[in-house]
């Protein structure tokens, strides 16, 4: 999706099978900007069609656990006999090798062996397990983004020298590599390698999430000497309060601020500090986080075929993306992907093998 956003004709290549996961397409936002394609990749012709694709294309991205593309006739080698310059992304949790290389997993697991999971905190303090974030710090943190730099730079090295290579992009490595500030932290005697004791991750009362009157919540970042003296102005702290970087008092400080935030709703403390450098801010619902102000300005988030999402990002000055398509269908775009990529017999191939709704199929 981020490729396609920027840009990229990104074609994707299905099975005739639908997805199990019972997802309307048109609400598959990851697959918007992309055309999609129907390939049997078990059939005796299925392979060759993708290698035709291949033949034309910079990038491949594939997912399968590892050895499965080479079965199926797609590997590496294959596809860079064909186009020697291609970029052949690899995405996986465990990586390419390595004692779980072959068993599944999913975010959870990888950013928990990572070492990152373990770093969040949540509201019960030290004893209580690590918060979720949804899937967002390994599959698209750990995970995409890597692959996407990877890509991006393999493709400017072939594009320099005319030679492709493959990129292993693992889920562990990307989440891994998100904490390398905090390795040197830690090195230095600067981080404590547990939860919630931390200058980042909870332990400061200054960098903390807290409680308004109304239930709402409020997040609290003022790090530097100057943004916490205006925080603890605007929020009425008092001169018997606690020095900022006071350790042993922490626990005392933390509870002045909340109770301090109890006595105002959350709107009531959002007029309190707007405008100011006191780097406090309301902790939204996605929802509400479409409507806020500065978002709204920004256009970050819009609305297209009657979905609101995020627009694409970053934003470039000559060369903006766009929302050009709608999530893609499963096929529907066989025979206009054939036409435009100069390869017919893809058109052909598909006739026949369109998506199947009946229970055997889903299950297989």
């Amino acid at each position: 999706m981020l490729l396609g956003d920027l840009g990229a004709d990104v074609v994707r290549v299905d099975r005739p099978e639908p997805s199990p996961l019972g997802t309307d397409p048109a609400h598959d936002l990851s697959n918007r900007n992309k055309r999609s394609v129907l390939v049997d990749l078990k059939s005796p012709e299925g392979p060759g069609l993708v290698l035709d694709l291949v033949e034309r294309a910079d990038l491949l991205i594939e997912g399968y656990r590892p050895g499965v593309a080479e079965r199926l006739g797609v590997g590496p080698e294959a596809c860079l006999a064909r186009n020697p310059a291609l970029v052949y992304g690899r995405m996986t949790g465990w990586g390419q090798y390595g004692p779980r290389a072959a068993t599944a997993g999913h975010d959870l697991g990888y950013a928990a062996v990572a070492g990152v999971l373990g770093m969040v905190a949540s509201p019960g303090g030290a004893e209580a397990p690590p918060g979720i974030p949804a899937n967002l710090l390994g599959d698209y943190a750990g995970g995409s983004l890597y692959l996407v730099v990877g890509l991006l730079a393999g493709l400017h090295h072939a594009r320099a020298t005319g030679a492709g290579q493959v990129v292993d992009a693992a889920i562990v490595d990307g989440a891994a590599h998100l904490g390398s500030m905090l390795w040197g932290l830690l090195a230095a005697g600067h981080w404590q390698d547990r939860r919630g004791v931390n200058l980042l991750d909870g332990g400061a009362p200054f960098y903390a999430i807290y409680r308004a009157a109304d239930g709402g919540h409020l997040a609290v970042g003022a790090l530097e000497p100057r943004f916490y003296a205006e925080f603890a102005r605007l929020l009425e702290l008092g001169p018997d309060a606690p020095g900022q970087y006071d350790l042993a008092r922490w626990t005392e400080l933390r509870t002045l601020i909340a109770a301090r935030f109890a006595t105002r709703t959350r709107a009531e403390w959002e007029a309190v500090f707007a405008g100011s450098d006191a780097c406090v801010e309301p902790v939204l619902t996605m929802r509400q986080a479409a409507r806020e102000e500065h978002l709204l300005a920004r256009g970050t988030y819009v609305q297209a075929d009657g979905v609101t999402q995020p627009a694409p990002a970053p934003r470039f000055s000559a060369t903006p993306g766009a929302l050009r398509r709608p999530p893609a269908r499963p096929g529907a775009d066989t025979a206009e992907v054939a036409r435009d990529w100069a390869v017919p017999s893809l058109d052909s191939a598909a006739d026949g093998t369109e998506p199947s709704n009946s229970a055997a199929e889903q299950g297989e």
